[in-house]
C-alpha cells in the first residue's frame, strides 16, 4: 500500500487540485471572470512571440552549432564569441539591448525606418537572438555525441563534409536533442513574459496593466500564473512523451 502511494504523482495531483479550485473561481467569481476576459487577449501574442522567436533561435542555433564544431578557426571563434556573450548577459538586458540598440541602426542601414517595425517584431527578434546562443550549445552537444566513426565512414564513401553532416550526422544529432529542444521551447514560453518590458501586449503585460489599474493583484496574478502553468504543464507532458518515444524501448517498438 505504501509503495503504491509513494509512486503516485503527488505533485501533479496538487497542481490539478489547485487548478480545479481556480477554475471554480473562474466559473463563480465575477472578478476572476473579468480578469480572464481582459488578460486572455494577450495569449495569442505570447504564443506568437514564442513560436516565431523559437524559429529564429533554432535556425541561428543550428548555424552557430555547426560553427562551434567547425575546424575553421574564423567560424569557430565567431560562433564561440556569440555564445559566450549571450550566456554571460541576462536575457532581460539582451532584450533591451537588441531591441533598442541593435535593431534600429540595422534597419536604418537597410534603408528601413525603425518606426515601421513595432516592438512586437523587435521582441521576437531579440528573444530569438538571445536564445540562439543557448540552442547553439544544444546542437553542438548533439553533433559531438555522434561517434566520429560515422563521419569517417561517410567520408570514406565519397561524401563531402557538408553531405556527411547533412545526411549522416545531423539526422542522428537532431533525434538525440529533441527532448532538450522541447525543454528550451518551454523555457522560452516562460521567458517570453520578459518582452512585456518593451510594452508588447502579451498576457503578462495586460495582467500587469489590469492589476495596476484595479489593485486586484492577488486575483490577477493567480490567473496569470495559472495560465502559464497550464501551458508549461501540457508542453512538459508532451516532451516526456517524446522522450519515451525516442528512448530504447520506443525505438525498438
Amino acid at each position: 500500500m505504501y509503495a503504491t502511494l509513494s509512486r503516485l504523482p503527488w505533485w501533479l495531483i496538487a497542481i490539478l487540485l489547485a487548478g480545479v479550485l481556480l477554475l471554480w473561481q473562474f466559473l463563480t467569481n465575477e472578478t476572476y471572470v473579468t480578469i480572464l476576459s481582459r488578460v486572455i487577449n494577450g495569449l495569442g501574442v505570447t504564443v506568437m512571440v514564442t513560436i516565431f522567436g523559437y524559429a529564429i533561435a533554432i535556425t541561428l542555433g543550428l548555424i552557430l552549432g555547426l560553427g562551434r564544431v567547425s575546424s575553421n578557426v574564423v567560424l569557430y571563434n565567431l560562433a564561440t564569441l556569440y555564445v559566450q556573450i549571450v550566456r554571460g548577459v541576462p536575457i532581460l538586458v539582451l532584450i533591451f539591448y537588441i531591441a533598442l540598440v541593435v535593431i534600429p541602426p540595422v534597419l536604418q542601414l537597410l534603408g528601413i525606418r525603425p518606426a515601421t517595425f513595432d516592438f512586437t517584431f523587435r521582441a521576437i527578434v531579440a528573444l530569438g537572438l538571445a536564445y540562439g546562443g543557448f540552442e547553439a550549445e544544444t546542437f553542438r552537444a548533439g553533433i559531438q555525441s555522434v561517434s566520429k566513426g560515422q563521419m569517417e565512414a561517410a567520408r570514406s564513401l565519397g561524401m563531402t563534409y557538408v553531405q556527411a553532416m547533412r545526411y549522416v550526422i545531423l539526422p542522428q544529432a537532431v533525434r538525440r536533442i529533441l527532448p532538450p529542444l522541447g525543454n528550451d521551447f518551454i523555457s522560452m514560453l516562460k521567458d517570453s513574459s520578459l518582452v512585456s518590458v518593451l510594452g508588447v501586449a502579451d498576457v503578462t503585460n495586460l495582467a500587469r496593466l489590469y492589476a495596476a489599474a484595479s489593485f486586484r493583484y492577488a486575483e490577477t496574478y493567480n490567473t496569470l500564473a495559472f495560465m502559464y502553468l497550464s501551458m508549461t504543464l501540457v508542453l512538459s507532458l508532451l516532451v516526456r512523451w517524446v522522450e519515451r518515444k525516442l528512448g530504447p524501448e520506443g525505438r525498438s517498438g
